[in-house]
């Protein structure tokens, strides 16, 4: 199987450095704890990749909860690993909504960790074109610290933009399955910001072109369904308002002026 449909089997331990999405100091558990809960949480995680392997995917996603429950609430990485598996499971039994929600607590946990960079504005852009090119990225100090945090717990940033990839794949493919012109936009989002992303793997970025050029009519049927039946649903209101009058939104009639593209509405009493 490959990476995207399959369970990330990561079981490495580790001791979270604190991050801005913490628990209250108060709460954190101790080092040997926190290590103990981590242990067992991993063991049932196994497990669960176990029954992923077996095909019993609904007793995998019951026991990836009970590694959640397990896994310290801080422990991010970990928490997205759980989350992206178990959309793995829902996908394999084509539990679209699931698999969404699933994907996303992935991401949310990760965006957490090492955030993407924001959309730049165009005052960004004209600021960017004035100044000479930088071969660094350059990222602010609330995310130097947390990418400090996440290199003391023993993992990397491409660790996480693993774990990433693997959750906006499933999404996506939850998102396509899900039909429906919100989903799709998403999907295509999704599949949009995957393209983007360096030394995406050659199977990966096969999948990513494909379920583009699939998604494009799929969307624009989507987008012309919904917007009919929004229409239909609207008529049917103005009839209800108007029937008491003796009227209908058929007296009613808009005239597209070529010139200015606007329109104008003529009323005919005889429609």
């Amino acid at each position: 199987m490959t990476g995207e449909d399959y369970p990330s089997d990561d079981d490495k331990s580790f001791v979270s450095a604190k991050s801005s999405h913490d628990p209250k100091p108060e709460t954190r558990f101790s080092a040997e704890e926190e290590a103990s809960l981590l242990a067992e949480s991993n063991k049932l995680k196994t497990e669960a990749n176990s029954l992923f392997a077996h095909g019993s995917f609904e007793e995998a996603v019951q026991t990836y909860d009970r590694a959640l429950s397990s896994c310290p609430n801080y422990l991010e990485y970990e928490i997205a690993v759980l989350h992206s598996n178990i959309a793995a499971c829902h996908i394999k039994s084509e539990q679209w909504k699931e698999a969404i929600d699933s994907a996303t607590k992935s991401i949310d946990a990760l965006e957490r960790i090492d955030p993407l960079p924001k959309p730049k504005t165009s005052q960004d852009a004209t600021k960017a074109k004035l100044q000479p090119q930088s071969a660094v990225e350059e990222i602010d100090d609330e995310t130097a610290e947390k990418i400090e945090a996440l290199e003391k717990s023993g993992r990397t940033r491409d660790d996480v933009q693993k774990i990433r990839v693997k959750a906006f794949l499933r999404r996506a493919k939850a998102r396509s399955e899900t039909g429906g012109w919100a989903a799709l936009q998403g999907a295509y989002e999704d599949y949009t910001f995957l393209a983007t992303v360096p030394n995406l793997s050659p199977l990966d970025k096969r999948t990513v072109q494909k379920s583009m050029t699939d998604i494009g009519p799929k969307l624009e049927d989507a987008k012309s369904k919904e917007m009919a039946e929004m229409m239909g649903k609207l008529k049917g209101l103005g009839n209800s308002i108007l029937k008491p009058f003796g009227l209908s939104t058929n007296n009613f009639q808009f005239v597209k002026d070529e010139k200015s593209g606007g329109y104008s509405m003529n009323f005919n009493q005889n429609a």
